[in-house]
Protein backbone atom coordinates (compact mmCIF):
# COMPACT_ATOMS: atom_id res chain seq x y z
CA UNK A 1 0.00 0.00 0.00
CA UNK A 2 1.59 3.29 -0.97
CA UNK A 3 1.17 6.22 1.63
CA UNK A 4 2.16 9.94 1.59
CA UNK A 5 3.86 11.25 4.49
CA UNK A 6 4.25 14.88 5.25
CA UNK A 7 5.17 16.60 8.24
CA UNK A 8 4.41 20.27 9.10
CA UNK A 9 7.53 22.02 9.18
CA UNK A 10 8.70 25.49 10.87
CA UNK A 11 8.08 28.33 8.13
CA UNK A 12 11.17 30.06 9.41
CA UNK A 13 13.64 27.13 9.35
CA UNK A 14 12.13 24.12 7.95
CA UNK A 15 12.43 22.06 11.54
CA UNK A 16 9.32 19.91 12.13
CA UNK A 17 10.64 18.84 15.88
CA UNK A 18 8.63 21.15 18.40
CA UNK A 19 7.94 21.38 22.13
CA UNK A 20 4.97 22.27 23.52
CA UNK A 21 3.61 25.32 25.99
CA UNK A 22 0.93 25.77 27.98
CA UNK A 23 -0.25 29.15 29.29
CA UNK A 24 -2.66 29.00 32.19
CA UNK A 25 -4.71 32.23 32.75
CA UNK A 26 -7.55 33.38 34.69
CA UNK A 27 -10.01 35.83 32.96
CA UNK A 28 -12.37 37.64 35.83
CA UNK A 29 -15.55 39.49 34.45
CA UNK A 30 -18.74 40.88 36.73
CA UNK A 31 -22.31 39.78 36.01
CA UNK A 32 -25.62 41.90 36.44
CA UNK A 33 -26.97 39.40 38.63
CA UNK A 34 -24.59 39.46 40.91
CA UNK A 35 -21.73 41.24 42.86
CA UNK A 36 -19.39 38.12 43.49
CA UNK A 37 -17.23 38.10 40.16
CA UNK A 38 -17.40 35.27 37.87
CA UNK A 39 -13.95 33.44 36.09
CA UNK A 40 -12.89 31.44 33.11
CA UNK A 41 -10.23 29.58 33.73
CA UNK A 42 -7.88 29.52 29.93
CA UNK A 43 -5.01 27.09 28.88
CA UNK A 44 -3.24 27.94 26.20
CA UNK A 45 -1.24 25.52 24.06
CA UNK A 46 1.50 26.91 21.96
CA UNK A 47 4.20 25.07 19.76
CA UNK A 48 7.70 26.12 19.79
CA UNK A 49 10.36 25.31 16.80
CA UNK A 50 13.20 23.48 18.61
CA UNK A 51 15.67 24.71 15.90
CA UNK A 52 14.68 28.72 15.78
CA UNK A 53 12.08 29.20 18.55
CA UNK A 54 9.46 30.35 16.48
CA UNK A 55 6.26 30.10 17.83
CA UNK A 56 2.89 28.59 16.47
CA UNK A 57 -0.78 28.30 17.62
CA UNK A 58 -2.45 24.90 17.15
CA UNK A 59 -4.59 26.38 14.99
CA UNK A 60 -1.80 27.30 12.46
CA UNK A 61 -0.76 23.83 12.56
CA UNK A 62 -4.25 21.98 11.92
CA UNK A 63 -4.57 24.90 9.09
CA UNK A 64 -1.22 23.87 7.40
CA UNK A 65 -2.23 19.90 7.89
CA UNK A 66 -5.11 20.58 6.30
CA UNK A 67 -3.47 22.10 3.65
CA UNK A 68 -1.60 18.92 3.06
CA UNK A 69 -5.15 17.00 2.83
CA UNK A 70 -6.69 19.24 0.00
CA UNK A 71 -3.72 19.11 -1.81
CA UNK A 72 -3.59 15.05 -2.06
CA UNK A 73 -7.89 15.04 -2.55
Amino acid sequence: MDYIHEYFLCDNCSNKDFVRIYNFSMRLHSVNFSEDLIYDEIVEELYRCTKCNKIFTETQIKENLAEFKRKHE
